[in-house]
């Protein structure tokens, strides 16, 4: 409160809690701030009915572009063995889709300097220590990997993966992507959904929104923030003693 409005009423004016024009401010930001929380809270409650309401048949089934995944050999689904292989597949194999019935993409070639249309790569999973824990493989599954260590991009770490012994016994394989389920729309959600993100984008407020809520994925739109960045455990660091870690560690 002002000083003068005291010393001119005295003490008496105190009964009345009269606010300055600062903390009037302040309660209207701390206001606006809540506000954008419960619209995070409202939208986030909104996506999980929008993702539980479930899917539907749809007639006729239509064919969206085509998948690739990995296959048993024939010689190796004819084995004894094929049940024992069937199962690890289920738990490592990857799908692709694409538009192209041959799976090519264009990709610049250095030497050349212009685009040249390549196959796309596609690799069996890899999984790391707590996917390889998730997957209950039985032992003798398990001895079927063996351990390379990889350096993964953006973190600067060097992670263990379970790679598995023998690819050659699946094989790639084309197949039409056929799409015979649709999930469930209502149209009251996707309004209320879509009149959230526009007045959040519209106005800006999407940004400050991030930042009440500390949300790390958006930490490039303001600048430096030290506590997003990531640690290098190899920076600075010679060879020998990467290589003398990494003994250490297998051992």
């Amino acid at each position: 409160m002002n000083v003068k409005l005291i010393q001119q009423y005295e003490e008496e004016i105190l009964c009345y809690r009269l606010r300055t024009a600062r903390s009037k401010t302040r309660a209207q930001y701390k206001d606006f701030h809540k506000h954008l929380i419960a619209l995070h809270r409202e939208q986030w409650r909104l996506i999980q009915l929008q993702r539980n309401l479930g899917w539907e048949p749809l007639e006729p089934p239509i064919q969206k572009g085509c998948k690739r995944l990995f296959f048993l050999r024939q010689d190796v689904a004819r084995s004894r063995q094929a049940e024992f292989y069937e199962d690890i597949l289920t738990k490592i194999n990857t799908v692709q889709w694409s538009h192209r019935k041959d799976f090519v993409i264009k990709k610049k070639r250095r030497a050349l300097g212009r685009k040249q249309y390549m196959v796309k790569e596609q690799h069996l999973l890899k999984p790391d220590e707590d996917q390889f824990q998730k997957m209950e493989l039985t032992s003798a599954q398990q001895s079927q990997f063996h351990i390379e260590w990889t350096y993964q991009k953006g973190t600067g770490k060097i992670i263990k993966r379970y790679v598995f012994n023998e690819p050659w016994r699946f094989v790639l394989r084309v197949r039409p992507n056929i799409i015979d389920k649709v999930s469930v729309q209502d149209p009251g959600l996707d309004a209320r959904l879509h009149e959230i993100s526009n007045y959040l984008e519209r106005n800006g407020y999407d940004k400050i929104q991030d930042r009440l809520l500390d949300v790390s994925y958006r930490w490039w739109k303001w600048g430096d923030l030290s506590k997003h960045k990531e640690i290098n455990d190899l920076k600075n660091k010679p060879l020998h003693k990467v290589l003398d870690e990494l003994q250490r560690i297998n051992r």
